[in-house]
């Protein structure tokens, strides 16, 4: 079962701001478009009409080694600016849902809600533009065989993904060729010293607090913008 799309069909359609029934927003902050570094924040509010209240944070994180750039997310990027694009190196920029959990432990802590899933040899994550199935998880019925079922394989035996957090840029059942896919929180490597693919990282007890504070009835969602960016867009995107 893919569990991922299931959960993202039922998410609202991309708008002007926060969807309204939204009560929890992860936020990250860069000092510009081509820092790799952040400072994450968590937030909540009780229903749309409540202030945010910051829960948690700052925590250190790393993005794509060469920054960020707009990703396709529930928000409506700026016309003319670069976008994010496979293999570019940048993190995706934006609000976007966050979806389900894959790792290796045969089980973890976090809310009954949200999907979860141990990682086998059989599972895809595929990162090919060119296959209907871009982006998206896949469960083979027989162990990978042939070298394209061997290269969209999910990570295993690294410690760096044995838990990871999917942040839906792009995300199925309508994902956009060459727009970037397997957009994670995931564990960081080397203590924080290196960057990332486009993926945004963390030490590992600060991902175990942030999936297990996930609660998909809250709709929560992740923003990452430059700093001057979410001051000029936090009124009319009404970000915490």
């Amino acid at each position: 079962m893919k569990l991922l799309i299931f959960l993202l069909l039922a998410l609202p359609a991309i708008g002007q701001t926060l969807p309204a029934n939204s009560k929890q927003a992860v936020v990250a902050y860069t000092s510009s478009w081509n820092s790799s570094h952040a400072d994450l924040y968590f937030y909540e509010r009780v229903n749309s009409k409540a202030a945010w209240s910051r829960t948690g944070g700052p925590v250190k994180v790393r993005l794509g080694r060469k920054g960020s750039a707009w990703g396709l997310g529930i928000h409506r990027s700026p016309s003319g600016v670069t976008l994010k694009k496979e293999g570019d190196g940048r993190s995706p920029a934006g609000i976007f849902h966050i979806g389900g959990a894959w790792g290796d432990a045969p089980a973890i802590r976090k809310h009954p809600k949200l999907p979860y899933r141990k990682v086998t040899p059989r599972d895809l994550w595929v990162e090919d533009s060119k296959s209907p199935h871009y982006n998206s998880h896949q469960i083979l019925p027989h162990v990978p065989k042939s070298t394209w079922e061997q290269k969209q394989q999910m990570k295993q035996n690294d410690h760096a993904h044995s838990l990871k957090l999917f942040i839906a840029h792009n995300p199925p059942p309508k994902a956009k060729p060459y727009a970037g896919s397997a957009i994670f929180f995931h564990i960081w490597r080397g203590g924080g010293s290196k960057s990332t693919a486009g993926c945004t990282t963390m030490e590992e007890a600060n991902l175990k607090k942030l999936v297990a504070w996930v609660d998909p009835t809250k709709q929560p969602v992740y923003v990452l913008l430059p700093a001057n960016e979410y001051k000029a867009k936090r009124a009319a995107w009404k970000l915490p």
